[in-house]
C-alpha cells in the first residue's frame, strides 16, 4: 500500500498589503511582477500545492523574492496565510491553518523542525547548546534532566559540536556552527516534517559541504520529510528526488529533479538550468 503523504498543501497564498479582487489575476510570471498594480499588495505566493512523502526531499527552487521562504514561514505557523490548507498526516486530517495558538504551538512542538537561513532566527545566541535544545525538548514535553541531558549530548554529537562546548553560548561559534547547533535542536523533537530555509547561503564551501553531508545522513536515519528552500540547483541535484520551480510567487515546474535540470520545459527553468552550465 502506497503510504499517505507526510505533508499535503493545497492552493497556499500570501499576499502582503491591503488586498483586491485583482490580486491574483494581475500578477505572477505572465505579468513579470508579483506586485499588484491596482493596489500595490504584494503577492508573496499563490495557489501554492504540493505534497512531501515520509523519507523524502523536496527542493523548492527560485530566485531571491519569488516566494520560497514564505511558503516554509506559513508551515512553521512563523505568519498567517491569506488562504489555503495544510494536513500534516501525523495530526488528523485538520487544516493545520486553522488551527488556534495552543494547538499551532503543539504542532510545531511536537511534529515540525525548522532551520532559518540565519541562525539568530532560530537560536538563542545566549543561551548554551545543550540549554537551546532542552527549550525544545521542554516544549516537547520532555520533563526529565537527565534524560534532556544526555538527549542534548546524542544531538550535539551528530553535527560534530565538540561536547566540551555543549555548556557554551553560540555567539561564540562560527557560522557554520552556529547552523550545525540550529539543525540539532531542529531534531530534537524527532520531527515529521523538517523545513530547511537556505540553510548552507553565505557559508564557505567546506562547511556548506559538511551540512549538506548533515542533511543525507538525517535522510539515511530517519524518515522525516524534508522541504529544502534554496536559490543553488547545485544543492537541489544533489539532495531533494522532487523539485518545484517557483518566480514571481507561483509555481512555473514541478516534477522528478533530474528531468527538471536535464528537460527543463519552463522559459524560466531554462534560464536557470542555463546560468549554471
Amino acid at each position: 500500500m502506497t503510504p499517505a503523504p507526510a505533508l499535503e498543501v493545497s492552493n497556499l497564498t500570501k499576499i502582503y498589503g491591503s488586498r483586491c479582487q485583482d490580486c491574483i489575476e494581475n500578477t505572477g510570471p505572465d505579468h513579470g511582477s508579483n506586485v499588484c498594480p491596482v493596489c500595490g499588495s504584494v503577492v508573496a505566493c499563490a495557489d501554492i500545492t504540493f505534497d512531501v512523502m515520509p523519507g523524502e526531499i523536496l527542493g523548492i527552487v527560485g530566485e531571491s523574492g519569488s516566494g520560497k521562504s514564505t511558503i516554509v514561514r506559513c508551515l512553521h505557523f512563523d505568519m498567517e496565510p491569506t488562504g489555503g490548507a495544510a494536513y500534516l498526516h501525523c495530526s488528523g486530517d485538520e487544516n493545520i491553518f486553522l488551527l488556534n495558538s495552543q494547538r499551532k504551538r503543539a504542532v510545531r512542538n511536537q511534529h515540525l523542525g525548522m532551520v532559518y537561513q540565519n541562525p539568530r532566527m532560530g537560536l538563542r545566541l545566549d543561551v548554551s547548546s545543550g540549554g537551546n535544545i532542552a527549550e525544545k525538548l521542554l516544549a516537547a514535553g520532555w520533563r526529565n534532566v537527565g534524560n534532556i541531558r544526555d538527549r542534548g549530548r546524542e544531538l550535539l554529537k551528530r553535527p560534530e559540536i565538540p561536547l566540551e562546548r555543549m555548556d557554551e553560548a553560540p555567539r561564540n561559534f562560527s557560522g557554520g556552527m552556529q547552523q550545525r547547533v540550529q539543525i540539532a535542536k531542529a531534531l530534537a523533537n524527532d520531527p515529521d516534517v523538517l523545513l530547511l530555509d537556505e540553510l548552507t547561503t553565505g557559508l564557505d564551501v567546506s562547511v556548506q559541504a559538511r551540512i549538506l553531508d548533515l542533511i543525507k545522513e538525517i535522510r539515511r536515519s530517519t524518515d522525516a520529510a524534508m522541504i529544502l528552500i534554496t536559490h543553488d540547483l547545485g544543492v537541489i541535484k544533489l539532495l531533494s528526488e522532487r523539485t518545484i520551480v517557483l518566480k514571481d510567487g507561483r509555481i512555473v515546474e514541478m516534477g522528478l529533479t533530474d528531468q527538471i535540470l536535464e528537460d527543463p520545459q519552463h522559459e524560466y527553468t531554462q534560464l536557470l538550468v542555463n546560468s549554471v552550465l
